[in-house]
């Protein structure tokens, strides 16, 4: 047989495990190194992450729903305040009434809390930092987003323009992984804080869950001239685990079998 052979037929063993492993809603993406925006003096430059899985759109007003009808402490009125502040799901009419939110658009208003359990009930996670930001940094036709031109100018678009009053439902152009709307029309939550901004206090606090953070990414983290990608970091650190923004929602990933 062969190089050429083997080589197809390598080639075609792996897809045909990539097709067998997939699961619907969910898009695989590939081991990646991830090179953080912020990072301590002793901390590695670069930081390698295992292939996953990602939500290939964010939650909707509709998966919530159905999720606090099942679980009715995570319903607005029966919520903790140590675990969602008082603006829980504030743009539904009621605990099971979406009012003038439309099922498809991405459910906000929803704290850190409340997304992990999500996940949780689903058999997933809310992706890390790091892997949200290698999905995040792919362009519409290539894995590099910054040779993508048409990428680089939708970013640009996208961040000068403040969120809209009634978001779009969820669904936008997918970049090369097939996940859609990581940039430009929500903010989303992340399982893990960024270290660097991490108090004296809290290092030494067992409960690190209070102070988790969002991660609507850092795209060009080379780049210590993106305005945006620190502005965009800014936001994330600047929130807690219990609080709840009204552009701000989240998607799951899931580990590789």
């Amino acid at each position: 047989m062969s190089m050429r052979l083997v080589l197809q037929w390598v080639a075609a063993l792996i897809a045909l495990c990539a097709v067998r492993g997939a699961e619907p809603g969910l898009a695989l993406i590939p081991e990646a190194t991830y090179r953080p925006l912020f990072r301590g003096e002793k901390d590695a430059q670069e930081v390698r992450v295992a292939a996953f899985r990602l939500d290939e759109r964010p939650v909707t007003n509709g998966e919530f729903l159905a999720f606090v009808r099942e679980s009715p402490k995570w319903q607005r009125s029966q919520v903790k305040r140590l675990f969602a502040d008082e603006r829980y799901l504030a743009h539904w009419a009621s605990d099971l009434d979406l009012g003038d939110a439309r099922v498809e658009q991405p459910v906000t208003n929803v704290s850190w809390f409340a997304a992990k359990t999500f996940a949780a009930s689903k058999g997933k996670r809310l992706p890390t930092t790091a892997e949200w930001e290698l999905a995040a940094s792919a362009g519409f036709t290539v894995r590099d987003g910054a040779k993508d031109r048409d990428f680089q100018a939708e970013l640009a678009r996208w961040y000068a323009t403040p969120s809209p009053s009634v978001l779009p439902d969820a669904g936008g152009r997918a970049n090369v992984f097939g996940v859609r709307d990581l940039h430009g029309l929500v903010w989303e939550w992340t399982s893990d804080f960024n270290s660097a901004m991490v108090t004296g206090d809290a290092r030494g606090d067992t409960g690190l869950d209070r102070q988790l953070f969002c991660g609507a990414g850092s795209v060009g983290a080379k780049d210590t001239g993106n305005f945006a990608a620190f502005m965009r970091f800014g936001f994330r650190s600047s929130l807690r685990a219990g609080y709840t923004v009204h552009n701000l929602g989240f998607r799951c990933a899931k580990d590789m079998p």
